[in-house]
């Protein structure tokens, strides 16, 4: 598997890394251990080297799942893991933070349960609308410089908002979701002062959660307590609209030889 650095900080990982939400909750009922062990080892033995992860995936359980598949042997893997999502001990939702001391805190425990002294790429997850992003990237900086972390990422920032936490230290990628039906980041700019900025752009949910592949054809292929029942993508009327889109992709790929997935994947790359 070809690889790739992630905008100007030389870190050189897999071209495809390995999302893990979802092998903890979200999509059912999450696998066993076992099983997610299983997959993880998979996608290592294929050359992925990627892996990323966030402290609210699972409520900590997500970031455990891959100290145990990767634990002495972190030398051959790239980990990235995120904060700024609270979430309790029973995975209740607590709310967006990016206040500097919560920062500190989310990453003493990312770095336990994960078993390393480093995180290679650490995310602020989301923006925290009450906290200046100076002051959350500035706690960030300061876990680089104190050894914890190796690069700073962000996640679903508007482009004012990264160019103000560039400006603290250089920020190394921007994971956004992006994909054939969801082209926002086009439009607002995000993706030129990414450019602009030499920050990687890390896209989430290129397959629009599953749906782009045609493996969803109907909500009943959904688990009972899969999220996407309460995404309004995943409603009946709009998967009966955007079945045409799924078509349309399935057209293109029988004329390339390739599948749904390789044509949904392959834009903006």
């Amino acid at each position: 598997m070809r690889k790739v650095s992630l905008g100007r900080s030389g870190l050189e990982v897999s071209r495809l890394g390995f999302g893990c939400m979802g092998l903890a909750e979200f999509y059912g009922d999450g696998l066993s251990n076992n099983d997610a062990e299983k997959i993880l080892e998979a996608a290592f033995e294929r050359g992925v080297n990627f892996f990323d992860t966030a402290d609210m995936y699972g409520a900590g359980h997500n970031e455990e799942l891959v100290a145990k598949a990767f634990s002495g042997r972190w030398d051959k893997v790239t980990v990235a893991t995120k904060f700024g999502v609270r979430r309790g001990a029973s995975g209740e939702w607590l709310g967006i933070s990016g206040r500097p001391e919560y920062v500190k805190e989310a990453c003493e425990k990312s770095l336990k349960r994960l078993g390393i002294e480093t995180i290679d790429l650490y995310y602020q997850h989301r923006p925290d609308p009450d906290v200046p992003v100076e002051d959350s990237v500035g706690a960030m900086k300061e876990l680089v410089e104190e050894g914890k972390v190796r690069f700073i990422g962000l996640s679903e920032f508007s482009s004012e908002q990264i160019r103000a936490a560039h400006a603290i230290h250089p920020i190394t990628a921007l994971q956004t979701e992006y994909s054939l039906w969801t082209r926002n980041v086009e439009e607002e700019g995000i993706l030129e002062t990414c450019r602009d900025l030499g920050i990687a752009f890390v896209a989430y949910s290129p397959l629009g959660r599953g749906f782009l592949t045609g493996a969803i054809p109907d909500r009943e292929a959904l688990d009972a307590d899969d999220w996407r029942r309460d995404n309004p993508r995943f409603s009946d009327a709009a998967m009966a609209e955007n079945a045409r889109f799924v078509e349309l992709i399935r057209d293109i790929a029988d004329g390339k030889g390739a599948t749904a997935a390789q044509v949904a994947l392959a834009y903006g790359a």
